[in-house]
């Protein structure tokens, strides 16, 4: 079965195509149909990391939008939607105006909203935006970018998680990187696989011993975290 990730959360800076990039490596390790799209022109990040899967992707014209569920529906695939900051206006307007969520849930390809957020009031508040816009349409993935926060307090006592837990939404934590080896895998442009397994220069961008061991651990507890995810997923299809 197909099914159609968009990885918002509105604001800048939360980790939304750190999100994008770690979901597209999972299921490239996993050998599942994938493709993705990049709606972050600024960054670009998935295009640069993984660009024998991605294509880019225009969040402000329909026709490109548009794209995203026909690939979804052409072949059985996992399709992940990188999208920038403040671009929920545009996507809103698509999905009502288009009939996503219903032509979706028709030709059973189901569409996640996934909303990575940080500790602060502003994600807990744009979640609080998300499920008033879209209701019980869409299933709903909540991440708590420990990346980007260390006391989600806020969040585990809001009535909007307690909102979110009603739309039978998946939660999942994002545990941080050793931030100077997340940098330094981002200045070397390397996927995530290329930081465990490049060791020579001639292969392409490397890191050391340890902070190749330091991405593995980390991808490691990533990993066992989508797959209770996947799991939650695929009991409600």
């Amino acid at each position: 079965m197909s099914r159609i990730h968009y990885i918002g959360g509105e604001k800048g800076g939360v980790g939304k195509s750190v999100t994008a990039r770690l979901l597209a490596q999972y299921y490239i390790d996993r050998e599942t149909p994938l493709m993705v799209f990049d709606g972050d022109q600024s960054h670009a990040a998935m295009l640069r990391y993984y660009r024998d899967f991605s294509g880019p992707l225009d969040v402000a014209r329909f026709e490109s939008l548009d794209k995203v569920v026909e690939t979804a529906l052409e072949d059985e695939r996992q399709v992940i939607v990188d999208l920038p900051a403040q671009s929920s206006r545009p996507l809103e307007s698509w999905l009502a105006d288009s009939g996503v969520i219903e032509i979706s849930r028709e030709a059973q390809t189901p569409v996640t909203l996934w909303h990575v957020m940080d500790d602060g009031m502003d994600s807990l508040r744009l979640l609080d935006r998300l499920l008033d816009t879209h209701g019980d349409g869409p299933d709903y993935v909540v991440v708590r970018n420990f990346g980007r926060g260390g006391d989600f307090s806020l969040f585990d006592s809001s009535e909007v998680r307690a909102r979110a837990i009603e739309l039978k939404a998946s939660f999942m934590d994002l545990p941080a990187l050793h931030a100077p080896t997340m940098r330094r895998i981002d200045l070397s442009g390397a996927s995530f696989w290329a930081a465990v397994h490049n060791r020579k220069p001639d292969q392409g961008p490397c890191l050391g011993l340890l902070e190749r061991q330091r991405v593995k651990v980390w991808l490691g507890r990533v990993y066992q975290g989508l797959d209770e995810l996947h799991g939650h997923l695929l009991a409600k299809d």
